[in-house]
């Protein structure tokens, strides 16, 4: 299957993109996450795809971040959610985010996502709370090999193979992290947040 594209982003046209690799043009959907990241038109892109085969079409979803795939993924695993509505989730609210609403199990936030009614909400959080915790947070296995983590990412692996657990790393590491720290530095902050709380 089609696990990967590199190529030059010809059109995007939300929820579109049309991407040209060794002159075979690949039409993909993504989430508007995806999109407001993506480079300019000619510039080389690399996205991570989902390869959907039905009945009576195929589809390919693009996405830059292996969490993003991977919540799409899981969130189609949940009764009731298709294609359509994981877009809408990425489109609406961050993996980080997302995570962190099904761990607090808060229902009322996750109804505000288009297509999400109260039912479904609450099949998500039972049935995702406990993948939500390596989803989001850039944990070993979560980026493919030779993607590197950024700084926030690397601090987020490191303090869980220390031990804390995944909704505390995430909250000490978006409390301490500030623009251009080292994952070092991030690391360094977060234990003292975490000796000091």
């Amino acid at each position: 299957m089609i696990g990967r594209l590199r190529g030059i982003l010809v059109s995007k046209q939300p929820p579109w993109l049309l991407v040209e690799v060794g002159g075979v043009g690949y039409e993909l959907e993504a989430p508007m996450s995806t999109i407001y990241d993506l480079p300019g038109l000619g510039k080389e892109v690399v996205l991570l795809t989902h390869y959907a085969q039905k009945e009576d079409s195929v589809a390919l979803y693009g996405f830059l971040q292996e969490a993003e795939r991977a919540l799409f993924r899981n969130l189609q695993k949940v009764s009731g959610i298709g294609a359509k509505i994981a877009l809408a989730v990425l489109s609406g609210v961050s993996t980080n985010d997302f995570a962190r609403l099904v761990q607090a199990g808060d229902v009322a936030a996750l109804t505000k996502i288009p297509g999400i009614g109260k039912k479904t909400a609450e099949r998500i959080v039972v049935e995702l709370r406990d993948r939500v915790d390596g989803m989001a947070a850039g944990l070993p296995g979560a980026a493919p090999a030779g993607v590197p983590l950024d700084a926030s990412g690397e601090a987020t692996v490191a303090l869980q193979q220390l031990g804390y657990k995944p909704a505390e790393v995430a909250r000490l590491v978006q409390k301490v992290a500030a623009d251009g720290d080292s994952a070092e530095a991030i690391i360094r902050k977060a234990l003292r947040a975490a000796l000091g709380s």
